[in-house]
């Protein structure tokens, strides 16, 4: 290891700035147990933030320095598709036994954040199998090389009542979308419970449904570091994980505005509330978003799956719901392979949508009239689901415009 102490010394001369340094002068400090970095080929839309993310390796401002001096990139440089990158991620070939023998190392609190590592990787379908099953261990440069500073973020947690007692606590595992602010609206509420049908004697609202998703992704996103804005809100009800969402009519619009009768007033209402908090919000954020979540009313044969809506001429808006549509395209060929997926991009001239100062999406998730789409809302693992895809889509979205 003297070599890797080589390496650390001069990391502490230089911290952050030297990293960069260090990147490069890396295969001069490897143990002979590592084998050659990691190499990926990038998916369609991926920028270098959303590169990393994937595996893990987002955190650290050192690997991000490492994978620009791995692949002699600049910071603002663009992912080619079908090119084979470098990750700065070192292979081990595992010896059996503990992690910290195969590294030759006697840092157990380093050998536990590794053996982690890779359970989360394997967690995530990135890596294929564990390290005692496949003998290869995947070690992340910011273990290797890189000095933890005191700006290094550290996850904590807090607590959002609004997504109600059994959620409220939230672990922020990273700060990846700090800057991003998201308006999140739910359709209809208060008086008007949306599109409406009965099944086995209980009504189905599309408030209700459509609020339960709109808060599982809220919560997705504040424990990634955005800012997130409910704008229509229950301050009763909170994330649920009943089939059978009870109807109420106590919803109100941000912050505690009575939700009017008529139509028109209620979409000025709420589209008035999100362009204020835009232009408060204006000067430091990286980017804003407005994301509309609601449930379709069809015919009771008509099977629709989950679709969006931007604003005609909307650049932005329509990149965001792409994005979101193919993420969801993926997750389904994923896990459903044969099940094919249906959903679409429409432009549409909707009044929250023109209205809207931020870059706007419109989200149906399903026909609430047909007995294959209520398994969509009924099955709180199918929200939860919808959630974290929904999430997954927003979250490239995110990095794609940072990356730019």
């Amino acid at each position: 290891m003297e070599n890797l102490n080589s390496c650390l010394c001069w990391a502490n001369m230089g911290g952050r700035l030297k990293t960069l340094f260090l990147a490069v002068i890396v295969t001069a400090c490897i143990s002979v147990n590592a084998q050659t970095n990691l190499t990926v080929e990038v998916n369609k839309g991926d920028g270098i933030q959303t590169l990393l993310s994937r595996y893990k390796l987002h955190q650290s401002n050192c690997n991000l320095d490492s994978f620009l001096a791995l692949n002699k990139l600049g910071p603002t440089d663009y992912l080619i598709l079908e090119k084979k990158y470098k990750l700065p991620l070192k292979v081990y070939n595992y010896t059996g036994g503990t992690i910290r023998n195969t590294m030759g190392i006697d840092d157990y609190d380093k050998a536990l954040r590794i053996q982690k590592f890779n359970e989360a990787l394997v967690e995530s379908g990135i890596k294929k199998a564990n390290y005692k099953d496949d003998n290869k261990l995947w070690v992340p440069y910011h273990e290797l090389y890189c000095v933890p500073t005191t700006s290094d973020f550290k996850s904590y947690t807090m607590k959002i009542p609004i997504l109600g007692k059994a959620y409220e606590e939230i672990t922020v595992e990273d700060e990846t979308l700090a800057g991003c602010v998201y308006y999140l609206v739910s359709g209809h509420g208060g008086p008007d419970p949306g599109a409406m049908t009965k099944k086995d004697g209980n009504y189905l609202c599309e408030d209700e449904y459509a609020y339960d998703v709109t808060l599982r992704l809220a919560r997705n996103l504040l424990s990634h570091g955005a800012k997130v804005y409910v704008i229509v809100r229950d301050e009763n009800d909170g994330i649920r994980d009943q089939e059978y969402l009870g109807y109420d009519k106590d919803e109100v619009v941000w912050f505690k505005q009575k939700i009017p009768i008529n139509q028109v007033r209620r979409l000025k209402q709420r589209t008035a509330v999100v362009n204020n908090l835009y232009k408060k919000e204006k000067a430091n954020a990286k980017l804003q978003k407005m994301i509309a979540i609601h449930v379709d009313s069809r015919s009771i044969g008509e099977k629709i799956d989950i679709f969006f809506y931007h604003f005609p001429g909307s650049s932005s808006g329509k990149e965001t719901a792409d994005t979101m549509l193919h993420t969801i395209d993926a997750k389904y060929k994923e896990h459903q392979k044969n099940r094919g997926y249906k959903g679409v991009v429409k432009a549409r001239d909707l009044y929250v949508l023109r209205e809207s100062k931020p870059s706007a999406v419109y989200i149906e998730l399903g026909n609430i009239t047909n007995e294959f789409d209520q398994k969509r809302l009924l099955i709180v693992d199918n929200r939860q689901a919808i959630a974290n895809w929904l999430f997954l889509g927003v979250q490239k979205d995110a990095f794609r415009q940072m990356d730019e």
